[in-house]
């Protein structure tokens, strides 16, 4: 089972083989990490937000706001963060806006954000029998999902795979590794280009 969780997707994905994958959830609305860098901007974090936001929550308080857990109370496996950036963005106008308030919001969102992520990834694991979870993307660098999925992880006794943190943003890495595994196989094309602006999982060649 792989958790591809960044700016622009939140997805878990049945990994057969490679080129063999089967989408599982998705989301409806913002990515994990476009709700972490929009509810830091709200809060007037500087941009990138979503590593301010998570390095401003080891400060916050564990409990004074306590937001909901997006489409973890039906079945599924998919993710919606917008409603929970708009809890925040509530609370934040309706409070004292203080410095401390405002860790203590950054420490509700994320751990809404990592809890529901968790939840759904144990999910996928049960649905599947996977034993094996590999985070890929750039929150996959977030401390707190980390400890998540660990627990997780550990409770239910299957494994869960971090990159490194330094390639958990480097898309040129992934893509490399991608091309490469393609070239060992004898995959290669001519030199004409053809632009895919959009190319589905589901719709790779298998390897």
């Amino acid at each position: 089972m792989a958790l591809l969780v960044s700016g622009g997707h939140t997805q878990l994905i049945d990994v057969r083989a490679i080129g063999d994958y089967h989408l599982m959830g998705d989301t409806l609305d913002d990515a994990a990490g476009e709700a972490f860098d929009k509810t830091a901007k709200m809060l007037g974090l500087p941009y990138p937000g979503g590593p301010h936001l998570a390095k401003l929550a080891e400060s916050g308080r564990a409990g004074v706001f306590g937001f909901s857990r997006p489409m973890c109370d039906r079945p599924g496996l998919d993710f919606s963060f917008s409603g929970l950036k708009t809890q925040v963005l509530l609370a934040w106008r309706k409070s004292d806006q203080s410095a401390q308030t405002m860790a203590d919001l950054a420490h509700g969102f994320e751990d809404a954000v990592t809890d529901t992520i968790a939840i759904k990834c144990l999910r996928a694991m049960q649905a599947t029998g996977a034993k094996t979870l590999v985070v890929a993307g750039g929150v996959g660098a977030n401390r707190q999902l980390r400890a998540r999925l660990g627990a997780a992880a550990q409770k239910h006794r299957f494994r869960v795979a971090f990159p490194r943190h330094e390639f958990c943003t480097d898309n040129g890495a992934m893509i490399a590794f991608a091309g490469a595994l393609r070239l060992k196989a004898g995959k290669t094309d001519d030199n004409t280009l053809a632009v895919v602006p959009r190319w589905p999982l589901d719709q790779l060649e298998r390897l």
